[in-house]
């Protein structure tokens, strides 16, 4: 229903849904919020770089992600004990935000697109969850009767182990790619070029604008067109709810059949 009703909000008559008349279905069809929201230019920027900060950024962390947790699956990698433990302690003590500012900016990586793909190109809980997989789903004597057949450990990895993985990968994939949508603590933190700003900086300030706007009168000629702009103010609020969760609305579908056999992966890490 929440979904249902913002999306009907959002195309309805301001007016209609000021009044609270907009229940379930749309009523007195207005795309004005739209409209106000697409002829901003920031907006189709925006859009540009999430998607490329969420394509590559996902495709990028998945095979780190995976080729980590391939290697550590394997019991004969030299230091895999010593490697799990440094690993996990990062879970619960990271390095902290000035200290890795400092890093970024020691590499000249600040107001740079790479910085987005570059933090957080780990996860070591996304990491555990595909280990767990490989080694719970995965025999051990399809990958031993490979190697007896002269396959050596790449061709293990692209041949047998991830085309078997398909679930896991799924469910990483829509894990990343949600974080990378969502994310704009990061360009805040490390961007000051408006050219390489993420779809939800640029969100968070047009709500920021017209709630100010919704709330000042100072350059308005009447109360009456400041009623009618706090209304539309409204309707666009409803509209860009849309706009930043429709790419992931669309994802969704397609990795649903494999989100409950992830969350069973996710139960039994280790």
């Amino acid at each position: 229903y929440p979904l249902l009703f913002v999306i009907s909000a959002s195309i309805s008559d301001p007016n209609l849904v000021a009044t609270g008349e907009v229940v379930l279905l749309p009523k007195g069809i207005d795309f004005s919020g739209y409209r106000l929201i697409f002829t901003n230019e920031n907006i189709v920027t925006g859009y540009r770089n999430s998607l490329y900060y969420t394509i590559v950024g996902t495709i990028l962390n998945l095979i780190v992600t995976f080729s980590a947790a391939y290697g550590l699956s394997r019991k004969e990698l030299p230091g895999r004990t010593a490697i799990n433990v440094i690993l996990a302690i990062t879970m619960w003590f990271g390095g902290g935000l000035i200290p890795t500012y400092l890093v970024v900016l020691g590499l000249n990586l600040v107001n740079t697109p790479y910085t987005l793909l570059i933090i957080g190109l780990f996860s070591v809980y996304n990491m555990l969850i595909c280990r767990s997989f490989i080694n719970s789903s995965i025999p051990e004597e399809l990958q031993e009767a490979a190697r007896i057949d002269g396959a050596d450990y790449f061709r293990i990895f692209f041949r047998i182990i991830t085309p078997l993985s398909t679930p896991v990968i799924a469910v990483i994939a829509m894990y990343y790619a949600i974080g990378h949508w969502n994310d704009y603590f990061t360009a805040l933190i490390y961007l000051n070029d408006r050219k390489y700003m993420p779809l939800q900086i640029f969100l968070r300030e047009i709500l920021i604008e017209n709630q100010s706007m919704s709330f000042s009168m100072n350059d308005i000629k009447s109360i009456r067109s400041a009623l009618e702009r706090a209304q539309i103010s409204r309707v666009m609020k409803y509209g860009l709810c849309v706009v930043g969760s429709l790419p992931m609305l669309l994802l969704y579908p397609f990795v649903q059949r494999y989100f409950v056999k992830g969350v069973m992966i996710g139960a039994i890490k280790g």
